[in-house]
């Protein structure tokens, strides 16, 4: 009904000229019948075939009827059409004989709904500029005057941070050994590389007796496409799916659904984890599976990986054993060829890149030294997004 309304409304600057022309077909047609009813009063002998094409054999009533539903049905295709013209009023002096009425083929820009930290977000930032809105639903657990910071530092088009409920929740996991503790705290203890997380939940409270912001609902009833990511799988992206408001908003949502997946596991929460079981895990708390699903294919160079490893971290790519059946899309650069994995088409692309990040200890603050990390590289994703939403 929203992309209906939206073409539609390209006839606002139309209306009194459609207006007059309706007018105009009115007195034709009314014109037209009362010269058929003069023909078939002075007029003897008619063909057969007139009748019948003046529906003759039919009641008077029954004729107004089908005459009125033939016309309306005419004249809403005609509007449609119409609708399909772009009009660009011009306002300035020029004569008549200059002025110039283009009609094109629009490009619709999207609307989208991320899921995902404020790293992540900042990420995807640079398509802000083609599309109508870029609106971040900022994890439940963390205080939004980051984001805000973060969106007035960077400057950022038409990209916009909303909180999804009025009031911040602590979202506690509680590991594979029965552990439990903040989702956030969980990157900071080594003694809990090793587990993952097995159960998620809101610290004091049901997700049913939460209320979503105004903001957020309307941002998710708008959108054209809803991106999970990137960023922590359980501390960014499933946090807000425990909200049964949200949650539901998100699976009664008509728009496309895209996770793009952890480029590695995180200690302590997706230990082990593959594809699969990233994506099983938003199906669980969710209650939907992703349309689509970016997974990285660039594999990393020894070093990177050592020094991964090194953290109890490991690179999530696709693998055969997960593998249920193949989907060959038609992209804007060629086809490519996914596969289907819990329900979901998961498309493995280029979209990382390594980068130099200082760090510094907490023994040692004054000491900072480089270390090579594997990141989601902006103008990948944002290429990879965009054309997996223009062509599905």
């Amino acid at each position: 009904m929203r992309s209906i309304t939206r073409r539609l409304a390209s006839l606002v600057h139309l209306a009194a000229p459609l207006a007059l022309i309706f007018g105009g077909v009115v007195l034709l047609s009314l014109g037209v019948a009362y010269l058929f009813i003069h023909f078939y009063r002075t007029v003897d002998g008619l063909p057969d075939f007139v009748t019948v094409l003046t529906l003759q054999f039919l009641p008077r009533p029954i004729r107004g009827i089908l005459l009125l539903v033939s016309g309306l049905g005419l004249l809403g295709v005609g509007i449609w059409k119409l609708s399909g013209v772009a009009v660009i009023p011009l306002h300035q002096a020029a004569p008549v004989d200059d002025e110039l009425v283009l009609g094109y083929r629009r490009k619709v820009l999207p609307n989208i709904v991320v899921l995902s930290g404020g790293p992540g977000l900042l990420i995807l930032s640079p398509i802000g500029t083609q599309v109508r809105r870029l609106t971040c639903v900022v994890p439940v657990q963390d205080p939004v005057e980051y984001y805000y910071r973060a969106s007035g530092l960077f400057n950022l088009q038409n990209v916009y941070y909303v909180v999804p409920t009025p009031v911040p929740m602590q979202v506690v996991a509680e590991l594979d050994d029965g552990t439990q503790m903040d989702v956030r705290h969980l990157a900071l203890d080594l003694s809990v590389a090793a587990r993952h997380v097995a159960n998620l939940k809101l610290d004091g409270a049901e997700g049913s007796a939460l209320q979503i912001t105004r903001l957020a609902a309307e941002a998710i009833r708008d959108a054209d496409a809803i991106i999970l990511g990137p960023g922590s799988l359980f501390e960014s992206i499933l946090p807000n799916l425990l909200i049964d408001a949200l949650r539901e908003a998100i699976t009664q949502s008509a728009a496309r659904k895209i996770y793009i997946c952890n480029l590695m596991t995180e200690p302590g929460r997706t230990t082990g984890f593959g594809v699969a079981d990233h994506i099983k895990a938003i199906k669980r708390y969710g209650g939907f599976t992703p349309d689509y699903v970016l997974v990285n294919a660039q594999r990393i160079d020894p070093e990177v990986y050592r020094i991964y490893a090194a953290a109890a971290q490991e690179p999530v790519y696709l693998t055969p054993e997960e593998y249920e059946e193949t989907a060959l899309l038609s992209l804007e650069h060629g086809s490519s060829r996914g596969v289907m994995i819990e329900g979901s088409v998961v498309i493995e692309a280029d979209l990382a890149s390594s980068v130099i990040q200082y760090t510094a200890s907490l023994s040692h603050p004054t000491e900072n030294r480089a270390v090579r990390v594997l990141r989601h590289d902006s103008d990948k994703l944002g290429l990879a997004v965009l054309e997996l939403l223009r062509k599905s």
